[in-house]
């Protein structure tokens, strides 16, 4: 693990594994297959990027996107690794080129599209080769149960019998436990071990709200709140597409249109152009989907409601894949899913029933007044720790219950049964709110007493309060026309029996709730303007090389650079996400643009991190917690949980978790560090203490000769103060 650990370092720049990281790795290592399952943003790249590094040969990696292939690539090559693609866009030389130096041996990662590596001719290259093991990426595409099956997937059995002592790994940021078991079985992988992460991604806040019309002003509103900041905005048609996208460019934003009816050079030349960061807004179909691996997308608008939970989770997840904060908002109608249901009438007997099933838990999940971050978690079959994930619109208190939600409730079901169950949410919403609809005479609903019977409220809101009936059983949908009926659940609630909550918009929180996700500390201690500057440097570099601005840095980087603001060779190593490639490749121009700004600024460079976030205790409960992250972090640390972990779940760094958790060793008054320092160390760091005093770690560090980081001293050093100021068991008996 120490090889694989400096690996990590010298390439990508990081200190220590993810969760599931390196149980991962050591299976590929031991050749043993394994079907990972890591979210987007997860790191389940690196998990078969090390190995192809450690292991003697090639690592082969399936990829199913063309453009996703390049950028994987590219980003590789960036960091120092022999990486390549084979694919039909490349020109004869350069296909020549990599099949040379695969036949060379100077290759760790070749990435090919399936149909490419199952043709014979290909096959038989790959048993002149030296191959490591394969890596399936996007493995979800092989289960007909995943939300985007691809034929050209199933091919991929063969691997197993035209290479029977390799390892063949499955890796997908999206499966269920049937997709999952699917994956493992048209692999026909050995054994294999599953290795699945959280589906909780905490970095990003959901909200679903009815789209008002054609949603022109919640799109505006959002796209507000991320001025000059990558997002995607999704949209089933393709006119949809082309119509919010010329509507956005009138309105002055840089937006552009992708969708599968476009020429393939223009589509291209779209998303090269938001990957570079020359368009802010890519408004799409989900034709604009695993081809996308940009790091830095701040939002992902759902202008209509996707066809499943599983593509929702996958285009949401397009957002922050950074760990840092974004913003995820779904629009939906009635309309979004009567027009995915008729998409969706041409498929064979079987998928068709399980596309339909998804969409109805679609729909349940928009109109559902539950944690939207639980909701997700559950759905993939995982449990959500906590009550309140403090990230999405119903933990926020975006909206609140109905005082008169019985009685409404009655009104509903009541007109639903004397419509005799035989029309759907839309005429049913018509009808309450008393509409001048010309059908509603000739079927004479006007003389029911129920017509008219919410006519207060806007049909709009009847329509949500139906939805939200259906998600909580006291209504059900029938038939191919989706006719409404009550069910037994709603039986009770005509009795008064039972009383359903029906919940209204929160006009009186409304704003707060609408920005509290978007000022979160991943910017504490950040120097805004010194982030603009290297961003503008980032993007000029990236220019020159012709890539997208994210190979070169991740936005993560640059905000740790600007907080750190190093300017020595070694202070650049200290900086999340930055290797010895990177250094050497871009250390020179970030260095100068650091030095240039805080000597302009007099702002002091080679900022100390080790106390940087530590906020003095007061007389609160829970003094200093002030963050989401921070509160988050508390609880989990309340369980046990390792520092690596907590600071994935929180998407913050190592450091700023170690801090986190230094307060909390302070405000509990904890005196033994276990689980997070072993008792060893701990005697090591209470060792050097003696000698060396606790105001400064440097010297504490290096009497240690390097090997305990600095994270785990501060918290050796937390609990040695406890210690110091416990009142001594003589004082203690007085009192």
């Amino acid at each position: 693990m120490e090889q694989l650990k400096s690996l990590l370092k010298k390439h990508w720049g990081y200190d220590s594994f993810r969760p599931l990281q390196e149980e991962a790795i050591k299976a590929v290592m031991a050749h043993r297959d394994t079907v990972v399952v890591l979210p987007t943003g997860g790191g389940k790249s690196l998990c078969f990027q090390i190995p192809a590094m450690a292991l003697p040969g090639v690592a082969v990696v399936v990829s199913p996107l063309i453009s996703l292939m390049k950028d994987q690539v590219d980003a590789l090559v960036g960091n120092g690794v022999p990486a390549a693609c084979i694919n039909s866009t490349q020109s004869t030389a350069d296909r020549r080129s990599t099949l040379e130096r695969l036949r060379k041996g100077e290759l760790k990662l070749l990435y090919v599209a399936p149909e490419r590596l199952t043709s014979d001719g290909f096959l038989d290259l790959l048993k002149q080769s030296s191959v490591s093991f394969f890596a399936i990426d996007e493995a979800h595409c092989i289960s007909m149960w995943g939300h985007d099956f691809r034929k050209d997937y199933r091919e991929l059995k063969i691997l197993r019998k035209t290479f029977p002592k390799l390892g063949v790994h499955g890796y997908t940021a999206t499966a269920t436990q049937q997709v999952r078991t699917d994956i493992a079985a048209q692999l026909t992988l050995r054994e294999p071990e599953f290795l699945v992460g959280s589906f909780d991604r905490p970095n990003l806040y959901y909200r679903a709200e009815p789209r008002e019309g054609d949603g022109w002003d919640q799109i505006r509103e959002v796209i507000g709140r991320h001025r000059k900041e990558s997002g995607i905005i999704y949209r089933i048609s393709r006119k949809d597409v082309d119509t919010l996208s010329a509507m956005l460019v009138t309105a002055g934003y840089r937006a552009l249109p992708y969708h599968a009816g476009m020429q393939d050079d223009n589509r291209k030349k779209n998303q090269e152009a938001f990957l570079r960061e020359d368009a802010d807004i890519i408004v799409a179909t989900v034709a604009f989907g695993m081809g996308i691996d940009k790091s830095n997308v701040r939002y992902v608008l759902h202008a209509s409601a996707p066809q499943s939970l599983e593509h929702y989770q996958q285009e949401s997840g397009r957002a922050g894949r950074d760990g840092l904060e974004a913003e995820c908002v779904l629009l939906y109608s009635g309309g979004d899913f009567g027009v995915w249901r008729y998409l969706l009438r041409e498929l064979p007997a079987e998928a068709h029933t399980i596309a339909v099933k998804k969409l109805r838990q679609m729909e349940a999940y928009c109109a559902s007044t539950a944690c939207r971050h639980k909701a997700l978690v559950n759905y993939f079959g995982q449990e959500f720790a906590g009550a309140s994930c403090s990230a999405c619109d119903v933990c926020l208190e975006a909206t609140d219950t109905f005082p008169d939600s019985l009685v409404t409730a009655q009104k509903i079901l009541s007109c639903v049964r004397r419509l005799e169950e035989r029309y759907g949410a839309d005429y049913t919403a018509t009808v309450l709110t008393g509409s001048d609809d010309p059908r509603i005479d000739e079927r004479g609903h006007g003389k029911l007493k129920t017509y008219g019977a919410l006519s207060s409220v806007t049909r709009q809101q009847v329509r949500t309060w139906i939805e939200q009936l259906v998600s909580g059983e006291y209504l059900e949908r029938n038939g191919e026309f989706r006719v409404l009926s009550v069910t037994p659940k709603g039986w009770k609630v005509i009795r008064g029996e039972e009383k359903p909550a029906l919940s209204v918009p929160s006009e009186r929180k409304k704003s707060r709730t609408r920005r509290v996700r978007l000022a979160t500390d991943s910017w504490e201690g950040v120097d805004d303007r010194l982030f603009e500057a290297l961003r503008t440097l980032r993007r000029d570099i990236a220019d020159s090389l012709n890539v997208p601005a994210f190979v070169v840095l991740s936005d993560a980087t640059l905000r740790d650079m600007a907080r750190r603001r190093p300017s020595t060779w070694d202070g650049l190593l200290r900086v999340s996400g930055i290797g010895e490639r990177k250094r050497a490749d871009y250390g020179k121009r970030f260095l100068e643009c650091i030095t240039a700004h805080c000597r302009n600024n007099s702002v002091a460079t080679d900022v100390d991190m080790t106390n940087a976030f530590l906020t003095p205790p007061d007389s609160e409960a829970e003094p200093g917690v002030t963050s989401v992250a921070a509160r988050l972090a508390f609880e989990l640390f309340s369980r046990g949980g390792s520092l690596d972990d907590i600071a994935l779940a929180i998407g913050r760094a190592r450091s700023t978790t170690a801090g986190y958790l230094e307060q909390y060793l302070t405000i509990n008054r904890m005196t033994d560090p276990a689980p997070w320092v072993d008792a060893r160390t701990f005697a090591r760091i209470r060792d050097a203490a003696k000698e060396h005093g606790t105001d400064r770690l440097k010297p504490l560090f290096d009497s240690l000769g390097g090997t305990v980081d600095y994270a785990l001293i501060r918290i050796g050093l937390a609990c040695l103060r406890n210690v110091a100021q416990a009142p001594s068991p003589a004082v203690s008996a007085k009192q």
